[in-house]
C-alpha cells in the first residue's frame, strides 16, 4: 500500500525510521529461523533501545531480567544509522514531541500505536511520524468533496443569511459569511461552490440571480437545504516552523511574496502569488498582516495554511466591500 505524507519532513523522519529498523536486526537473529521482514506503517521498534538517537524514551525496562541478551558484535550493528534526529531541519525533537506526535516510537510499550493519520480514497496510508498529532490538520482540511448543508433559523435571525456570492465560470461560490449569521452557523466557508439551493441546479446562474434565490429562501420560515462543494479552488500547506519559531514565507496584504531558502515552507511547495485564507483553519481573510502574523506565532510549531491564486481571490472580492469584509467577515476558529 503506498504511503502519503502531509509534509516532506514526515516523509524524512519516516523514512529515517524504517532505515534505521531495517539495518538493527532482531534478538533472535542469529538463530536459524527465517525472519519476518519489517512491514510498513508497523516500525516494531527493538526492544532494547529508542528507534532515535539522542531520544531517551520515559519507561519501565522491557527486559524484566535488566540488560537485554548480548550477541557477538552486536554493539557495532545497533550503530545508528543517522546522527541525531533533534537537530534534523531545526526541528527540536523532545522526549515529549516523541510520545505526543510520534506514536510509532512508542510502540515499544504500546504495539497498537500507529502513526497513520488516516486512508485516502485510493487506499494510500497517510503517515505523519510529526504531523499526527496537530489539530490544524483537521480544522483545515479541504476535501473538495461535495457535502449536503441545511440552514434554518433564517427568518428568525433577521431574515438575513449572511452570504455573498459570486458567479466563476458559471459556477456560484461562496466569497463572504457574516460573522454570527445562519450561513456560519452552518459551517459555510469562503470559496465553497453551491451547486444546489433547495434542489435547483446553480450550474450557470449569474451572481444577480444566485442573490436573488438567496434573499428569496431567506425570507420563507422553512429551512434551506444546499449541495456544497468544499472549497474547490483552495489547498493546504502543512510546514513546521524551526527553531527560530519561523515558517519561511513572506507576506504583504494577505498575498505571499516571497519564500525563504531551504525552510519548511520552501520544502512543502508554498508558492508566491497566493493568498493567504485560513492559519490553522481560521478565515483571516480581510485582518491586517499584524494580526495574521499574531494568529501564526499563536499557532503550534506544526502550522497549516490555506492558499488559493491571488489571481483568482482578487477576482473573487472585486466587488465586495473591503470595509465590510473587516468589519464583518467571520473569523471564527472551527470546531473538530
Amino acid at each position: 500500500m503506498s504511503r502519503l505524507y502531509p509534509t516532506l519532513e514526515d516523509m524524512t523522519v519516516d523514512r529515517m525510521a524504517q532505515a534505521q529498523m531495517a539495518g538493527q536486526p532482531q534478538p533472535h537473529a542469529f538463530q536459524h529461523h527465517p525472519q519476518p521482514q519489517v512491514q510498513a506503517p508497523i516500525y516494531a521498534p527493538p526492544q532494547h533501545g529508542p528507534v532515535y538517537p539522542g531520544v531517551a524514551l520515559a519507561g519501565p525496562p522491557v527486559h524484566p531480567g535488566g540488560a537485554p541478551p548480548q550477541y557477538p558484535g552486536q554493539a557495532a550493528a545497533f550503530a545508528p544509522l543517522y546522527p541525531r534526529l533533534d537537530e534534523y531541519m531545526g526541528i527540536a525533537i523532545t522526549p515529549e514531541l516523541v510520545r505526543t506526535k510520534m506514536p510509532t516510537v512508542v510502540a515499544l510499550h504500546h504495539p497498537q500505536g500507529m502513526a497513520v493519520a488516516g486512508v485516502t480514497p485510493a487506499g494510500a496510508q497517510v503517515v505523519a511520524p510529526l504531523s499526527g498529532g496537530a489539530v490544524g490538520l483537521k480544522k483545515a482540511e479541504v476535501t473538495h468533496g461535495i457535502r449536503h448543508v441545511q440552514i434554518g433559523m433564517v427568518k428568525a435571525g433577521g431574515g438575513k443569511i449572511g452570504l455573498r456570492v459570486r458567479n466563476i465560470n458559471n459556477g456560484i461560490f461562496i466569497t463572504f459569511v457574516e460573522r454570527g449569521s445562519p450561513g456560519a452557523v452552518a459551517g459555510l466557508r469562503f470559496g465553497d461552490q453551491i451547486l444546489q439551493i433547495n434542489g435547483a441546479n446553480m450550474a450557470g446562474v449569474d451572481t444577480d440571480k444566485a442573490m436573488k434565490i438567496l434573499v428569496k429562501c431567506a425570507s420563507d420560515t422553512a429551512p434551506i437545504s444546499m449541495a456544497i462543494k468544499d472549497r474547490p479552488f483552495e489547498r493546504t500547506i502543512t510546514m513546521h516552523r524551526d527553531s527560530n519559531g519561523t515558517a519561511g514565507f513572506v507576506f504583504k496584504d494577505g498575498e505571499i511574496t516571497s519564500i525563504v531558502k531551504d525552510s519548511s515552507a520552501a520544502r512543502n511547495g508554498i508558492l508566491t502569488e497566493h493568498q493567504l485564507l485560513e492559519i490553522e483553519g481560521q478565515n483571516v481573510i480581510g485582518l491586517k498582516d499584524k494580526e495574521v502574523l499574531n494568529i501564526i506565532k499563536a499557532s503550534p510549531a506544526c502550522i497549516t495554511i490555506t492558499i488559493m491564486p491571488s489571481f483568482l481571490y482578487k477576482h473573487m472580492m472585486k466587488c465586495i466591500s473591503m470595509s465590510m469584509v473587516q468589519k464583518n467577515m467571520d473569523h471564527s476558529i472551527p470546531e473538530v
